[in-house]
Parts: C-alpha cells; structure tokens; sequence
C-alpha cells in the first residue's frame, strides 16, 4: 500500500521527523522558523531532498539490462559526452556540479545511449565524493554490460569549495577511471580522451 506524502516514512524516519530536523538547522542558524517567510521551507527543504537524492531508491545496474545485438558488427568506441549532472558532496552537503563522459568497446552488445546517462543520474543523486562517483559509473558498465573496455571521466566543480572555506572560485575537478582495454592499451585511452577533449575548446 502506498503512502500519502504527509506520512512518508523512509529508512525509519518520517516526514514530520524530517521537517523537525530543517526547522532545528534554522533556529541554530539564527532564524525563526515561525516567520512567514519561513514556514513553509522545511516542506520544501524535504521535497527537495526527495529528488536530489533519489538515486538511493534507484538500482543502476538495471538501466543496463536491455541490450541489443543487432548492430552490424560494430565494435568499435561508443562514447557519451557531456552528460550534466549535480550531486552534493557527503562531507559538507554542498552541491557538486558538472559534466561526465562516458565510453565502452562493446562486446557483441550495446545499449542504449540514455541508458548511460541514467547510469550516471542514479550515482549522482547520492551524497558522494567525485572519485566514488566516477569509479561507481565505470564499475557499473563493466559488471553488467561485460564490454572489452569502459572509460569515465568526470569534470565537476564542487560548492563546498567555492562557497565556504579556502573560498577559490573557477576551479574545477577531474577525475577518471579506466578499465579493460582503456586502461591496458594506451591506444585506445587516447582515443577516447581525444573523442571527449576535457576542456579543449571544441
């Protein structure tokens, strides 16, 4: 049976307890959370959540269930560039924001190409570190697709950085993972960073 939003219960916790829980950051912060312009933000602080962190509810490895072999023997590099993504960093719960890219050698199957993207979505939507993220993305395609090679790299810019401490701003992060034959055949590596030229002006 499904429950209506104002009992929503997850991992032990329900909806009032998590609205409590915001309301208890703004009186810590130095607010009032009995002003108008405050009284509906736990509501929204916890709608909010629901869908930043819904890859918890999410299983990756099913994105990647549906294959398909009729390609005409193609089996050369796919790659997926440019997959926009935000998260927010496990240490601070400060937004991290950017771009993955993505590619494989298949191995007598491919799938589809927002598939990948999805891949990506679900890991994100998690409290995360960067390098988590990208090798989560990478072991995913590998494990389930089998493919002779997966490559990901990620460039992202992390608020926790920009916003608060050290305060250093237009600084970016990148971070990659290559396994199979990305890793093994300097070849190949080089052909899919030239394919996604991180910051090469394309």
């Amino acid at each position: 049976m499904s429950q209506s939003p104002d009992n929503d219960t997850r991992n032990g916790v329900d909806r009032a307890h998590a609205e409590d829980a915001v309301r208890i950051l703004l009186r810590w912060a130095g607010e009032d959370p009995a002003r108008e312009g405050l009284l509906d933000t736990p509501k929204r602080v916890v709608k909010a959540y629901q869908d930043w962190f819904s890859g918890y509810a999410l299983d990756p490895d099913d994105y990647l269930q549906r294959t398909f072999e009729e390609v005409a023997g193609y089996d050369e590099m796919i790659v997926l560039r440019d997959i926009e993504f935000e998260s927010h960093c496990e240490h601070h719960m400060a937004p991290i924001i950017g771009k993955a890219h993505v590619g494989y050698l298949p191995s007598g199957r491919v799938v589809g190409i927002s598939k990948l993207a999805r891949v990506v979505e679900a890991y994100a939507r998690r409290f995360q570190v960067q390098e988590k993220l990208t090798a989560q993305v990478a072991d995913c395609i590998q494990r389930v697709l089998e493919p002779r090679g997966v490559g990901v790299v990620i460039d992202a810019t992390h608020e926790c950085m920009t916003t608060r401490g050290i305060h250093k701003r237009g600084v970016s992060m990148v971070t990659s993972k290559m396994l199979g034959s990305f890793r093994e055949d300097a070849r190949t590596r080089n052909e899919f960073l030239r394919f996604i030229d991180v910051g090469g002006g394309r």
